[in-house]
């Protein structure tokens, strides 16, 4: 793979810097020299320290989430504030931030509503791969690149809305903190904000990679009893102990479904369940594994695009609940600086989290690490 040099500055204000671009699905990315137009109003250019390689991003490149293509991918990252566009007032170069794929406008009904963080401004349910006035800041081969999620993290530099962006603690490691634009509060929202578990509980997580070893943790410092984890790859189960779940299971081992192996086990089914995959048939499972007239499923898996979850109704009417959770709850741009001042307030260690660090050239190995090994989250470096 032939390396491009680092970023360099342009006359025009346009940087000229290396980026991993999906040009299609079911490819590697390619690194590529792009070019980073400068913020309009109400943006703010970023260059970017570190990146987390989510779940989500490797559903888009299987081709499962559709996004539009070529794009940028990555949505979780730490960076330093370059430029600022007109209008923008609270965010200033030099400033570090963490992207944010859910914005906080805080105008609209939803983050103007104490339960509300699904802002209007969202770029997620669905994706138009462009900033807030339509258009894109990236191009490569004389093309339009697209953007995801208002963030694209996998680039030397990025352009983001100013209500995409968490301005966070000066003192915070930028290699380490980036988990907490997305796997951290995604999963520990899900508990202690959308499921709120209970000491004493049982807890069932499917899925045991970034998302669900968040929400492990949560489980247990929540004061759960029993946290039973599932998943196919069983090389996950040493960490997933050492994070707190007390039974493992491995659905493709199993002789009948595993929901019925949780109700056995438990004798009346999980108070909670937590589907953190993104396939149907395991949220049907979740819940179908929680306890009748008081049991949580709390959903947080990206479905493939187009699917339709169907169950009986049945599985409701004694009194289970059926919720989802987007990062968690937490109103981003308020939230997420909390995070990461407990995290260097030694309140929540998240550093287990991160089980792999690579250079950004190696962005092709950080995916295969995803799919094939005991990987809970690689995180990319880039040069400072």
């Amino acid at each position: 793979m032939e390396q491009v040099s680092l970023a360099t500055k342009t006359p025009s204000n346009v940087i000229t810097c290396k980026a991993a671009v999906a040009w299609t699905a079911n490819a590697p990315l390619s690194i590529e020299e792009v070019q980073v137009d400068p913020p309009k109003a109400g943006e703010v250019r970023i260059k970017i320290i570190s990146a987390g390689i989510c779940g989500t991003d490797n559903h888009i490149l299987e081709g499962k989430n559709k996004v539009p293509l070529p794009a940028i991918l990555g949505h979780e990252g730490a960076g330093i504030v370059e430029s600022v566009g007109p209008g923008v007032t609270t965010l200033k170069p030099g400033d570090k931030v963490l992207t944010l794929p859910l914005p906080e406008c805080r105008e609209c009904v939803y983050c103007l509503h104490p339960k509300g963080n699904f802002c209007k401004k969202e770029n997620i349910l669905s994706p138009t791969g462009l900033m807030l006035d339509g258009t894109s800041r990236f191009t490569c081969r004389g093309k339009k690149i697209y953007h995801l999620y208002g963030t694209s993290t996998f680039t030397e530099y990025t352009v983001a809305d100013e209500i995409a962006l968490a301005k966070i603690d000066d003192a915070a490691p930028m290699d380490k903190v980036c988990v907490l634009g997305c796997e951290v509060p995604t999963g520990f929202g899900a508990v202690f904000n959308t499921a709120q578990v209970t000491p004493g509980s049982t807890c069932v997580v499917f899925g045991l990679g970034g998302i669900g070893s968040a929400i492990v943790m949560a489980c247990k410092a929540s004061g759960a009893s029993r946290i039973i984890g599932v998943d196919i790859n069983e090389q996950k189960f040493p960490r997933a102990r050492a994070l707190g779940v007390t039974d493992c299971l491995n659905p493709n081992k199993l002789k009948k479904p595993v929901q019925e192996v949780v109700m056995e086990m438990t004798g009346i089914g999980a108070d909670f369940a937590f589907e953190a995959i993104g396939l149907i048939e395991t949220m049907v499972a979740a819940l179908k594994s929680c306890v009748m007239s008081y049991g949580v499923c709390v959903i947080m898996g990206v479905a493939p695009s187009g699917s339709q979850l169907s169950f009986d109704p049945a599985e409701l009417l004694p009194g289970r609940t059926l919720k989802s959770s987007v990062m968690g709850g937490y109103k981003t741009r308020d939230g997420i600086p909390k995070l990461v001042t407990d995290y260097l307030q030694k309140k929540i260690n998240t550093d287990v989290l991160i089980t792999h660090k690579l250079p950004f050239e190696k962005v092709n190995e950080g995916f295969k690490l995803l799919r094939e090994e005991n990987c809970i989250r690689c995180v990319l470096t880039l040069r400072p």
